[in-house]
């Protein structure tokens, strides 16, 4: 599903009202009464008697909000509405609905000062719904005055349902962070396309439900757009997941070697194999260190062991990428690092695997760590790298601190990827996927639930398994990320809410690629 940012909807918008020829105020009026209908749907159908409060500003959100007060009260609700300025201030297709609502009897009063505000508090604390149509998705600074004392007033005082029109007045529709403050709304009602901001955290935490209203921009006006930001789905992943074959076999599968564990972190190695095995690999193979080989062993039925040369530490050498390539076996794609330590031994395997390997490589954990401040080696590989962080070796990897790279998280992914021409899995709730050529895509799937030790190895597993099996490194990148959450939700469904461990989410994988490939519901 196609995301867009502030500048690409307003673009898109004046492209269909100045080239195609349709009027903005039918966009408004499509726009407001699709909100309606989506209002009356979720919390009007059974209440006859509703009183709503109805916040408009002086711009297009405001208009829409307008628009939406004429189809309450001409529904019979008892229905008020508040303007932030003057009317004469409402310019455009929202002072065209500003004048129809008024001479429809829907009453309109302007808030100028703190005595106007008071006494619409008075009439608001009593609303069983209140719309917010205060400011849209142009907002690019912080919150205010009135308005910003409104907010206040609808997340800490006011006890009923709130709805947003388009976005939460004081959310930022290309970060998802808060201007200051937000509308947290239970209902938000977007229109034309969904905004990034809505999608990532925490600007889903203010959406609240999430309903996109077709206003009538035709496909073919989107189309000539290029978007560059995508919510993964499962009609998406679908497109990109062929059944497998009815006579494959385990050489046509791939075969996968992890680079991984050291003493303490064996764990980490063994669920990077499972995740491999568990979306189809045909073969895994894990090297480590000599010492540790007969642990390993132990802990891996079905992947082969590689032991490797190591340090007096029990961490691997770099002469271990030597013995890889002596073993004669064509593995399909590496995965490095999860459980590797820093030792500097690793760092310097690290960096030869990166210059030397023709095979794609999935980097993670201790991958990334030794990576730090030294990521121009990237430039010199010889195939595709997948780098998989979540938000601390992110931080580590780009010299930022995790609040800078939480803030502008779209952002980070992008220039790391754009900059060093890899892709980028940035792992957290909604994890995002960056490619080299400055494509987004937001995960739908996973839970709170996978905040679990070892869950992130399994997912270095599952992409370099995809990739074993032929996948596109981009394509296992975001198909590698919706399964492994997807997985995670499937647990949730039969297991509970917390309590997931790794492996058990691993085994969890098969079934979730049935889900997608049968077309199940989730």
């Amino acid at each position: 599903m196609k995301l867009v940012t502030a500048k690409e909807m307003k673009a898109i918008d004046r492209f269909t009202i100045e080239e195609v020829g349709i009027p903005g105020v039918v966009l408004m009026e499509n726009a407001g009464r699709g909100a309606f209908k989506h209002i009356k749907e979720y919390f009007l159908r059974h209440l006859q008697e509703a009183v709503i409060g109805v916040l408009c500003g002086k711009g297009n959100n405001g208009g829409d909000g307008f628009v939406v007060a004429r189809y309450l009260h001409e529904e019979g609700y008892l229905v008020h509405t508040f303007l932030f300025g003057k009317k004469e201030q409402v310019k455009g297709e929202a002072a065209v609905n500003l004048r129809i609502a008024e001479k429809l009897g829907v009453p309109i009063v302007e808030i100028l000062d703190e005595n106007r505000w008071r006494e619409a508090r008075e009439y608001l604390i009593a609303c069983d719904l209140i719309i917010d149509a205060m400011l849209g998705t142009g907002l690019n600074s912080e919150i205010r005055g009135l308005i910003k004392e409104a907010v206040s007033f609808l997340n800490e005082t006011f006890p009923g349902l709130i709805v947003s029109i388009d976005i939460p007045t004081g959310l930022s529709s290309d970060t998802g962070q808060p201007l200051g403050d937000a509308v947290r709304a239970d209902l938000t009602v977007t229109f034309g396309l969904p905004k990034v901001g809505q999608i990532i955290y925490p600007g889903a935490h203010y959406v609240g439900n999430l309903e996109i209203v077709d206003i009538g921009i035709p496909p073919q006006v989107i189309a000539t757009f290029d978007l560059r930001h995508h919510l993964v789905t499962t009609d998406d992943i679908r497109d990109i997941l062929p059944p497998r074959p009815v006579d494959m076999h385990k050489g046509k599968a791939g075969h996968v070697l992890v680079l991984a564990g050291s003493p303490g972190k064996t764990g980490a190695a063994t669920l990077a194999c499972l995740g491999a095995l568990r979306v189809g690999a045909g073969l895994v193979t894990l090297g480590i260190a000599k010492s540790l080989n007969p642990i390993l062993e132990v802990k891996l039925t079905e992947a082969m062991t590689l032991p490797l040369p190591e340090t007096e530490e029990q961490t691997l050498t770099k002469e271990a990428w030597d013995e890889v390539k002596a073993s004669g076996v064509r593995y399909k794609v590496i995965c490095l690092g999860p459980g590797l330590s820093t030792h500097p031994a690793v760092k310097e395997l690290v960096k030869r695997v990166i210059l030397e390997a023709e095979t794609p490589l999935v980097i993670d954990a201790d991958g990334l760590n030794v990576l730090a401040g030294d990521l121009d080696v990237l430039k010199e590989k010889k195939n595709d790298i997948i780098l998989t962080p979540h938000p601390g070796e992110m931080a580590r990897l780009v010299g930022l601190s995790v609040p800078e790279v939480l803030k502008d998280k779209l952002t980070v992914a992008k220039r790391l990827a754009t900059e060093y021409g890899v892709i980028v899995v940035l792992k957290m709730a909604r994890t995002i996927v960056a490619t080299p050529e400055g494509e987004i895509f937001i995960n739908s799937t996973g839970n709170p639930a996978m905040a679990s030790g070892g869950v992130g190895d399994v997912l270095t597993g599952v992409i370099g398994g995809l990739l074993a099996q032929g996948r596109p490194a981009k394509e296992a990148a975001v198909l590698g990320v919706f399964l492994h959450g997807l997985a995670g939700d499937l647990w949730v469904e039969k297991r509970g809410r917390t309590g997931l461990l790794a492996q058990e989410l691993a085994d969890y994988l098969p079934k979730a690629r049935e889900v997608v490939e049968k077309g199940e519901e989730e």
